[in-house]
């Protein structure tokens, strides 16, 4: 073979370098891109958790769970039975937080195409802020034991990936599972569903020293109830339908049972040392990250 026939062209190279580029991005899911591309913008400033003198601290055993490290160990605790327990530090406690984003079918709500439904913005919150702890040494995953809290990467894509599943009831309850002892949480959702097992994934939460962040996410029409005249109501999934011929009438009672809810969420997050947020869909993004992320940290013990 002559070199010429071997060599190859610079453009050629170039076009080949691109291409496998193109090809290793459109692999992961666009979540992905548009979460760090929304936390990149948003300045991270020193970490709470990088404090000189913790770390040290000896918390408590617990019993090795997925995603543990042999190192983590303790092999003097773990000789006394038949369990492998590991030895946490204050640090490892507080450096944990548990994601529950809300799937069922009512977050698949937008009243314009210009809006994006709820569930892609929580989504989209959930795994920037995500990133952004991952970033400043957090170890983040899911509520229910099916994503352990793990750092680095590759946690990031697993979680991009389970929070792409859609659940098929109109409401889905929160998943209070495998909550670890006083570590953090942030559960988004819009919370229009009966707000019972949200009181008693709270209270589960607090019993445990579990302190987080509720995000309230609605869609502007479900604030300010824009609707007149005959109107059929129905929910995402069609099990539930309600048929006005002035659709106005009902605008107060609809506000005042909203507020009633707002303030029993409220109510739920002061007693469980929680902090309660809302963001509307029609609003930037960036701005319910940044204080989701500060919330977050004041959440930290």
């Amino acid at each position: 073979m002559t070199r010429e026939t071997a060599s190859v062209p610079a453009s050629g190279a170039a076009a080949g370098l691109r291409h496998r580029a193109e090809a290793a991005a459109s692999a992961l899911p666009p979540l992905l891109v548009q979460a760090r591309h929304l936390a990149g913008s948003v300045l991270m400033g020193e970490h709470g958790r990088r404090r000189a003198g913790t770390g040290d601290d000896f918390w408590q055993y617990r019993p090795a769970q997925a995603g543990d490290s042999r190192r983590m160990i303790d092999h003097r605790r773990s000789a006394r039975g038949d369990i492998q327990f590991v030895r946490e530090r204050e640090w490892q406690i507080s450096q944990t937080v548990h994601l529950w984003v809300d799937t069922g079918a009512s977050m698949r709500f937008a009243s314009t195409p210009k809006l994006p439904q709820k569930a892609d913005r929580a989504r989209l919150l959930a795994l920037a802020a995500s990133v952004l702890m991952v970033q400043g040494g957090e170890r983040v995953g899911l509520t229910g034991g099916t994503l352990p809290p793990r750092r680095g990467n590759v946690q990031i894509l697993r979680l991009a990936e389970a929070l792409s599943d859609d659940a098929e009831q109109d409401y889905a309850p929160p998943n209070d599972r495998a909550l670890i002892p006083h570590a953090r949480a942030l559960f988004i959702s819009d919370f229009l569903g009966p707000s019972e097992p949200m009181e008693q994934a709270l209270s589960k939460a607090a019993a445990r020293g579990v302190r987080g962040v509720l995000l309230q996410v609605l869609d502007p029409a479900e604030e300010a109830f824009p609707f007149s005249g005959r109107t059929v109501f129905e929910s995402i999934k069609g099990g539930v339908t309600h048929e006005t011929l002035k659709a106005s009438a009902l605008q107060e009672r609809y506000l005042d049972r909203l507020a009633e809810r707002r303030s029993v969420l409220e109510r739920l997050c002061r007693e469980a040392g929680w902090r309660f947020g809302q963001h509307h869909t029609g609003d930037t993004a960036q701005n319910a990250l940044m204080w989701l992320y500060h919330a977050l940290e004041r959440t930290a013990p």
